[in-house]
């Protein structure tokens, strides 16, 4: 083969794969190979290969909009007339914890709320488009975390802990139900921002490299991202060789590869390479049609938003797109809404007046429509749709502001769910008359995560991985906190 013509020597199996995976290889290599270790795993004939689960699933994938910088619950889902009626005086509450002292004076939301739905939720006048939607939504107002720094809450909501280097969520879900496309990855992640060192949110970690996610667009906070539309996944052609050549490179490669299994036995690490390089290669034929929305009508088009302007369009072209990838049997996938290169994304300790308000019309609208899209091609029921960040808001202003903004909350705050076997038209815990502490029916990460896989049909339980001496799972009890299942919000 022409790949050893240039060689005097018959070169390692390490040095051809390196080299043959120029062609087909390098899109998995960037994000499916996590970095080598000493991992066993039970052993699979291919680690991406569906897998029934542990009892009927009511969700079969997941949609995780993730709001990075923690969004205003008391702007946004969780009403408080109290902090109309007492605004910019002290709260009257005896156990305020505060953040480092920062927490002032009760500071009245930004926005009036207004009754949606048969079930007369209340959402506030940021949200107008997913107000229409309550009555498919179940608002979680009673979450809790235990710190109020954006990364390790970041590490926790992902992961479950804020201190290890830890499997992400999308990439338990893989592992555990495997892929039902084997021309596309199985967890994706649209717009992932890397600032700050968030690429660790997003690793398998020391799960086999075959369950790492893979990345489509970019997003950070020291440049814009270009335009959504632009967007592709990397690596997806070859100029120099063509697919027949890479096709027998990827079967000589492949041989190899199997003769050394046959030599080590069970070997996740190599298996799940095997796995990824083989998915590259067909997403060259799968990817450009999945990002080809020329099939979709103009109403379609329009119920996203992505005739609206600048993010609006963006994040309405990455709702379309996670549909797309839904319908195409994608198990996970993770939206960012992250900063751009002039703020801090739902991060407002100044100024949230403003910029709440740019980045709710930006998601609003594509959100909904994905939800009512979902419906009406009959994969609502199908998909789960998780909102939220890593915390709330204060329902106090910032003292060191002074110009309106609020600072990190961990001890009450809301997430919703809809789709995917969740009860809709609900709210499930709730926080004090002021919105600073949850008080009915806690719900933590871990009873977050716990029950994201059930949905999916997964023992939270039951789902471990061999790590050295452990087995090791997503809920471990960590600081003392185990997952509990959130029956209440289930249909």
């Amino acid at each position: 083969m022409t790949i050893l013509s240039h060689v005097h020597r018959l070169p390692s199996r390490r040095e051809l794969l390196e080299k043959s995976a120029v062609g087909f290889g390098q899109l998995a290599l960037a994000s499916l190979l996590a970095e080598p270790g000493p991992v066993r795993a039970e052993p699979t004939v291919n680690p991406l290969a569906a897998r029934p689960p542990h009892f009927a699933p009511r969700a079969r994938s997941v949609i995780f909009c993730f709001m990075q910088g923690g969004p205003s619950h008391v702007d946004t889902f969780d009403y408080k007339p109290l902090l109309v009626r007492d605004n910019d005086k002290p709260i009257p509450l005896d156990n305020v914890d505060g953040n480092q002292g920062r927490t002032g004076k009760i500071l009245k939301p930004f926005w009036r709320f207004r009754k949606y739905g048969q079930s007369g939720i209340e959402v506030s006048d940021l949200f107008p488009h997913i107000g229409r939607c309550v009555d498919d939504i179940c608002f979680i107002n009673s979450m809790q975390t235990a710190g109020a720094s954006h990364f390790p809450e970041q590490m926790r909501l992902h992961t479950g802990s804020e201190r290890l280097v830890r499997p992400t969520l999308g990439s338990w879900v893989l592992y555990g139900l495997g892929s039902e496309n084997e021309n596309l990855p199985g967890f994706i992640t649209i717009c992932p921002c890397y600032n700050f060192g968030n690429i660790t949110l997003l690793r398998g970690a020391f799960l086999p490299s075959a369950y790492q996610m893979v990345p489509i667009g970019r997003s950070n906070a020291i440049s814009a991202p270009p335009p959504f539309r632009e967007a592709t996944f990397r690596n997806t052609r070859n100029p120099d060789l063509s697919p027949d050549l890479q096709r027998k490179q990827l079967d000589f490669v492949t041989q190899m590869n199997r003769r050394r299994l046959e030599q080590t036995g069970a070997d996740a690490e190599l298996e799940g390479r095997i796995a990824s390089f083989e998915t590259a290669f067909r997403m060259q034929s799968a990817a450009p049609p999945l990002l080809d929305y020329a099939d979709e009508t103009e109403e379609t088009l329009k119920l996203y938003g992505v005739d609206q302007p600048g993010n609006t369009e963006n994040y309405a072209r990455q709702c379309l797109l996670a549909r797309r990838m839904v319908e195409r049997g994608v198990r996970f996938i993770e939206l960012y809404h992250a900063p751009n290169s002039n703020d801090s994304g739902w991060d407002q300790h100044n100024e949230l007046a403003k910029y709440h308000a740019s980045h709710a019309r930006e998601v609003d609208k594509p959100i909904a429509g994905l939800i009512v899209d979902l419906k009406r091609r009959g994969l609502f029921d199908e998909t789960l749709i998780v909102w939220g960040g890593e915390f709330g808001r204060s329902p106090g202003d910032e003292v060191t502001s002074k110009r309106g903004g609020r600072d990190h909350h961990p001890w009450g705050f809301t997430f919703w769910m809809a789709g995917g076997g969740v009860k809709g038209g609900i709210k499930y815990g709730r926080t004090d008359d002021y919105g600073y502490h949850a008080v009915e029916n806690r719900v933590n990460f871990h009873d977050l995560h716990a029950t994201i896989l059930h949905l999916l049909g997964l023992d939270h339980q039951r789902l471990t991985f061999q790590h050295g001496a452990e087995r090791v799972r997503l809920t471990d009890a960590l600081n003392g906190l185990d997952g509990n299942v959130i029956h209440d919000v289930i249909a």
